[in-house]
């Protein structure tokens, strides 16, 4: 019997996680909800429960959720408060959610992130800094095949909170 590998799934918020976690044949996640961007204490730890609320439903894969430290957000954001949604701040700030996952990565064989299932991602940039941040990265554009619309469907079925913004202030801000 084949052993399934390792993987360490950043998770943006359970939305995006559910149709991205049944597309993980051969893998056995475990769930990292890193993501300081995230406005408000509350809005995370309310995205937090939810992603938990879902794992409880579907996989009940083990799950990481660190401290809220939003502050590491705003030191890697200063000077780039002007900048547009899908420009060098949210560059920054993937760098920032995936760093921290990858130094979680020890014992596991791969990772990678939810944050490519959004069509207001860049999967291609999603996954070069995945790829320089650790060996162990694996490539995904899970948007492909209506991954994104299938979010969406398992939002309505699992009555999902379904956030209208990433998290950060500045895309609460261009909404």
């Amino acid at each position: 019997m084949d052993r399934k590998k390792k993987l360490l799934l950043h998770c943006c918020c359970a939305p995006c996680s559910s149709a991205v976690l049944e597309r993980l044949d051969g893998y056995e996640p475990t769930l990292c909800f890193v993501n300081p961007n995230i406005d408000t204490k509350e809005e995370y730890y309310k995205r937090a429960a939810e992603l938990e609320r879902l794992n409880a439903l579907t996989l009940k894969a083990p799950i990481i959720i660190p401290d809220y430290k939003p502050e590491t957000f705003t030191a890697v954001c200063k000077g780039l408060e002007r900048e547009p949604e899908g420009g060098l701040r949210c560059r920054e700030c993937i760098k920032l959610r995936l760093k921290a996952t990858a130094e979680l990565a020890g014992d596991y064989d791969a990772v990678t992130t939810t944050l490519t299932v959004s069509p207001h991602k860049n999967a291609a940039m999603i996954n070069s800094i995945g790829a320089v941040l650790t060996d162990k990265w694996l490539y995904s554009d899970f948007k492909k095949k209506d991954g994104f619309k299938r979010s969406v469907e398992l939002s309505r079925v699992y009555g999902l909170y379904r956030q209208n913004y990433c998290g950060c202030v500045f895309s609460k801000r261009d909404e």
